[in-house]
């Protein structure tokens, strides 16, 4: 945080004491850099992410390393994140696709796992080569295999607030694979809006129509991307809806590589400086969080594009000239 004691915390009405950041950059984020970050890196970048105080870290995904290139490395990053895992402290959860993904995750001992469904049929066959119905099938043992393993299953929904292939997607489809999911076994449910065009009303119309349909508020995580410049404003509206787990990537990493038209994640430091403006528990120290996403981006070889990194980071010195 900036040594002025800014954001000045002004709590809002209505708003939860405390929100559980669900942080994504090792696994959505670096999933969509086009060169292969080196397994120590990711590693590191795990590490400090944890002594930052992040409590749960996506820490990579057991899908075919044809299809993601970038974590074809998830039996070797696995087990050097052993120390965060055996403090019981943080959660390292991990995307697993089908059945033989969620073997690999459990034979190195992952007790956090997440599979990943559509709203939409195009996106579910460019990115699951299946229909929806398909894939919730094919999801149907893995999810029952992890709970009778005692794993904790999160279910991510993509597309539900809009399809770059079929456009708006109606509420009640969503609300009915979101149901889908639900009622396999998940333990948690992500709301996610992959190419970034919600708005808060509909944000607020979504979630009221999960609780109509008997999923609780208190299941449901929030997974916005900045598209529009919307994803905070997406997330005050969850929060004042009850949400308390919201996914974000630090240094505002990510998109998603079957759909083009989905640009970075929510920056992790600008859900943070929000959150601690509004008074509101995270846990996150902005500082040490910052300075990962800066130390991050130089092995990438570009700038951070979260907002708060650049403000919180001095620009560099200009070199002096001499007469």
């Amino acid at each position: 945080m900036s040594a002025q004691g800014l954001p000045m915390k002004v709590p809002a009405p209505g708003l939860p004491a405390r929100v559980r950041i669900h942080e994504v950059g090792a696994r959505d984020g670096l999933q969509n850099e086009k060169g292969t970050v080196p397994t120590e890196v990711k590693a590191e970048f795990i590490h400090r992410l944890a002594a930052a105080g992040l409590s749960t870290i996506e820490a990579t995904s057991f899908v075919h390393p044809k299809w993601v290139p970038q974590l074809a490395d998830a039996e070797a990053l696995f087990p050097l994140l052993d120390d965060i895992a055996e403090a019981r402290e943080v959660s390292l959860p991990v995307l697993v696709p089908n059945e033989r993904g969620l073997e690999r995750a459990l034979a190195l001992g992952a007790r956090s796992i997440a599979v990943f469904g559509s709203a939409t049929e195009t996106f579910a066959a460019r990115n699951l080569n299946r229909t929806v119905d398909e894939s919730l099938a094919m999801f149907e043992p893995v999810v029952a295999r992890a709970k009778a393993e005692k794993v904790h299953v999160r279910g991510y929904l993509s597309m539900c607030f809009g399809d770059p292939w079929e456009g708006a997607v109606p509420v009640a489809q969503v609300v009915k694979v979101a149901k889908a999911l639900m009622d396999l076994g998940c333990d948690e449910l992500s709301l996610g809006d992959t190419i970034g065009v919600a708005t808060p009303g509909h944000v607020r119309e979504l979630l009221t129509a999960l609780n109509d349909s008997a999923v609780p508020t208190s299941s449901i995580g929030v997974h916005f991307h900045d598209t529009y410049g919307q994803a905070l404003s997406n997330t005050l509206a969850a929060l004042q809806h009850g949400v308390t787990t919201v996914d974000a990537s630090a240094g505002g990493l990510g998109g998603c590589p079957y759909a083009k038209s989905a640009t970075g994640n929510l920056a992790t430091e600008d859900l943070v400086w929000m959150l601690n403006g509004l008074g509101i528990e995270t846990n996150v120290d902005l500082t040490a969080l910052t300075a990962t996403s800066v130390w991050l981006a130089e092995h990438l070889g570009r700038p951070s594009p979260s907002r708060t990194v650049r403000a919180l980071t001095p620009p560099p010195s200009s070199p002096s000239h001499k007469e």
